[in-house]
């Protein structure tokens, strides 16, 4: 379910994208429900876990500050830069959590389902700030050099599957340190 809620947002982009006769007139339809969904996504998320969630906060904030350029100087190249902008902002955070705090955090979102070393955490979380580094540098790569309709699925699926074939990689690589639940003689 989370899943679906975390897809939302790029999803109504890309669907939007698509209503008006003209790709033009799409990607700014498409920008300004990404901003509205973005924002119900915060609202939503905040209201269920009774907690302002970070992660919808500063997607959020990037989609406003992003959108809101790309609409007052009807200029598309700025919502294409946000998925580059998020990613560098989350390798950054993970790149932070290095220097901050007992454990990076690679070894707080995923440590209750493995027992690894802290050698092994730190891998993991490098491999992170290099992956988002990357994927950000790959959206710039495409949406620089294809059409905005190659771009926004891309930005919906190319990068979701992506996601999923690394954090399959990562997974198999901590697996040798899964915790095994308790049986308590059963």
């Amino acid at each position: 379910m989370k899943f679906l809620f975390d897809f939302f947002p790029a999803l109504a982009f890309l669907v939007a994208l698509y209503l008006p006769e003209t790709r033009q007139e799409g990607i700014y339809l498409a920008t300004k429900v990404l901003i509205i969904t973005s924002f119900l996504q915060v609202v939503i998320a905040s209201l269920v876990s009774r907690r302002l969630e970070k992660q919808y906060l500063i997607i959020f904030i990037i989609v406003l500050a992003l959108g809101s350029a790309t609409l007052l100087l009807h200029d598309e190249r700025f919502i294409k830069w946000k998925p580059t902008l998020v990613f560098w902002v989350f390798a950054a955070i993970c790149l932070g959590s290095e220097f901050i705090g007992v454990k990076n955090i690679c070894a707080r979102i995923m440590g209750h389902l493995f027992a690894a070393p802290p050698a092994v955490w730190r891998r993991a979380n490098l491999s992170l700030v290099g992956f988002f580094s990357l994927l950000g540098l790959v959206n710039l790569y495409v949406a620089y050099n294809f059409p905005t309709e190659t771009w926004a699925m891309f930005k919906v699926f190319g990068i979701l599957a992506i996601n999923f074939v690394y954090i399959l990689g990562l997974v198999l690589y901590l697996s040798r340190y899964m915790i095994q639940p308790e049986n308590n003689g059963k």
